[in-house]
């Protein structure tokens, strides 16, 4: 029996396989969309809420908070959702960005105001513009077709978080060691390495290997070999997607000798055979723009115009 997939991701059953996917929910009283949100497990990414116009309600337990126009709202992983339109408001037009982040991003994703664990943020007058902007331009890039786009969308992500962290008067003085920089960097460069030796790790940092392997997972949230697998992982999805190599070529290109093992490992993190996830992220890119901007068409001077 085939299962229904739901392919528009504003709407309930849609999977969020993805790296990074945005869109505009339009939410008026009695329409399509006016419905709440419940996912009582969340997922496995992150999502950033932007609300544009009305006002949304963000329920948690016995606790809520209405979001206004420019509030920003972060869901962590596995955070339950409860959302929707304010009972005695019209509208609530919101924008929104679902992402796995990179691994680099620990500290920018640690928000300060809290209920329990979905972070709430609302800019100061000074910043309020350019953060909603910069915002919704993700938005807009993260619907494109043209090659790259998520990859751009991912960086301009980065660069939103940076300057929110940056505008935040609470903001933990926290940095990543230079000894932690050194290891990625070096573990990016040879990732097409089949053998992984964490002694060469080590060597590079003048560290033991378990000094070493304490200060990366303590500050990075994962093992050295964990964080490498996630890079593979990442550089074979962008080789899918923007290329036309084969299978066996693109697991070369990330270090795995064995095709076949390197499709088991892709499907085991991804969900998708690497083929399967080649066709899916095709057709994803077809319906990207239509699922919102059938609806709604970004204009350069109001964001957004009624289509």
């Amino acid at each position: 029996m085939n299962t229904f997939q739901q392919n528009d991701p504003l709407l309930p059953g849609y999977s969020f396989n993805v790296h990074l996917v945005s869109g505009l929910t339009p939410i008026e009283k009695a329409g399509k969309f006016d419905f709440f949100i419940d996912r009582p497990k969340g997922l496995n990414g992150y999502i950033i809420n932007l609300t544009y116009a009305g006002q949304g309600t963000i329920y948690r337990n016995q606790e809520f908070f209405n979001c206004h126009p420019g509030d920003f709202v972060l869901f962590p992983p596995k955070e339950p959702h409860l959302y929707g339109r304010k009972d005695d408001e019209n509208n609530w037009f919101h924008f929104w960005i679902y992402f796995r982040p990179r691994s680099t991003w620990k500290y920018l994703l640690t928000w300060e105001n809290r209920l329990e664990n979905t972070g709430f943020y609302r800019p100061s007058i000074k910043v309020k513009e350019e953060l909603e902007q910069l915002f919704i331009k993700i938005v807009e890039v993260g619907q494109s077709t043209i090659i790259y786009s998520e990859n751009l969308a991912m960086s301009m992500l980065e660069q939103f978080l940076i300057r929110r962290a940056q505008e935040s008067s609470d903001m933990f003085a926290l940095s990543i060691d230079n000894r932690v920089l050194q290891v990625c960097n070096y573990l990016i460069d040879t990732l097409d390495q089949n053998k992984f030796l964490l002694d060469n790790v080590a060597d590079k940092v003048c560290l033991s290997t378990s000094r070493i392997a304490h200060i990366f997972k303590d500050q990075m949230g994962m093992s050295i070999g964990e964080w490498r697998q996630e890079q593979r992982i990442s550089r074979a999805k962008i080789l899918l997607q923007t290329t036309q190599m084969n299978i066996a070529e693109i697991g070369l290109c990330c270090g795995f000798e064995d095709q076949l093992y390197f499709s088991r490992i892709f499907k085991k993190r991804i969900g998708l055979s690497p083929q399967k996830y080649r066709y899916s992220t095709q057709e994803q890119n077809k319906r990207k723009i239509e699922n919102i901007n059938s609806l709604y068409l970004f204009d350069k001077k109001s964001h957004f115009i009624e289509s």
